[in-house]
């Protein structure tokens, strides 16, 4: 029996382990002067915050939750498309009226798929004049963010599809063909309060 061969074995920081943290993409990110933009998006809702790194643990120095939307007047769903692009634009605009302006992006162990929800975020922050550098390919559609591809497929459907499909939306009191509508009426109530 070979007793060298046990003491090679390294065990993976705890985080690792649980699947958390890629430490080799997180080092990468880690910059002591430079603050990242953090989307996580979990089966019910969206998070995005701004972090700082700090010697005894990061710190988190702006956030928006999709659930803050419906202090805004937010009818829609809160883990959609149109959810995470007003998240990453509410957080955008707490960043800057912080004096933050530059940010990098930080999406987790999540796969980067081009025109995703994490994009969206992006692209919400972005417009809220915080600069995130980035490929304006990986952007979703304009037509996705606003949801007027919702829209367009409310106005295919019957009475009856429309009920099965959108109660969600009708229980709220939100009719889906005026999705698009009132997002841009939540853009503009979060461009007018003071964040």
């Amino acid at each position: 029996m070979d007793l060298a061969q046990g003491s090679k074995y390294k065990v993976a920081f705890r985080r690792r382990r649980e699947g958390k943290t890629n430490y080799g993409a997180r080092i990468k990110l880690v910059d002591f002067d430079n603050y990242r933009l953090v989307v996580r998006l979990s089966n019910s809702y969206v998070t995005v915050q701004i972090i700082k790194y700090n010697d005894i643990g990061d710190k988190t120095i702006v956030s928006a939750h999709s659930k803050e939307l419906s202090n805004y007047g937010w009818l829609g769903g809160f883990k959609n498309t149109s959810a995470a692009y007003l998240t990453g634009y509410l957080c955008g605009k707490k960043a800057v009226s912080n004096g933050i302006d530059k940010a990098n992006l930080d999406i987790g162990l999540k796969t980067s798929t081009k025109g995703s929800k994490l994009y969206a975020a992006l692209k919400g922050a972005n417009d809220a004049e915080l600069y995130v550098p980035h490929n304006e390919s990986i952007l979703p559609e304009e037509d996705r963010i606003s949801g007027q591809h919702i829209v367009n497929y409310a106005n295919a459907l019957d009475e009856e599809e429309l009920k099965a499909k959108f109660s969600k939306y009708l229980e709220r009191g939100l009719q889906p063909a005026d999705l698009s509508k009132h997002f841009n009426d939540i853009k503009t109530k979060i461009d007018e309060a003071e964040v």
